[in-house]
């Protein structure tokens, strides 16, 4: 699936899914690498309580992805 660029409501959902799971977003973007590297790190990352740090930037990354 081919989204529009920075703004458009595909990223605004992109950003709205990774909120609820990290890379949820770059997965509907068809960024499955980036998907895949922001679900192990923030998996990862939050039995250490720093999990959260990768969690908003896989909100951002989602948000401000142009195809």
């Amino acid at each position: 699936m081919i989204m529009a660029g920075q703004g458009s409501g595909g990223n605004v959902l992109a950003a709205l899914c990774s909120f609820f799971i990290p890379g949820l977003g770059q997965l509907l973007q068809g960024r499955l690498l980036a998907a895949v590297i922001h679900f192990v790190l923030a998996a990862v990352l939050w039995f250490i309580l720093l999990g959260w740090i990768v969690h908003l930037w896989s909100i951002l990354d989602a948000a401000r992805f142009k195809g």
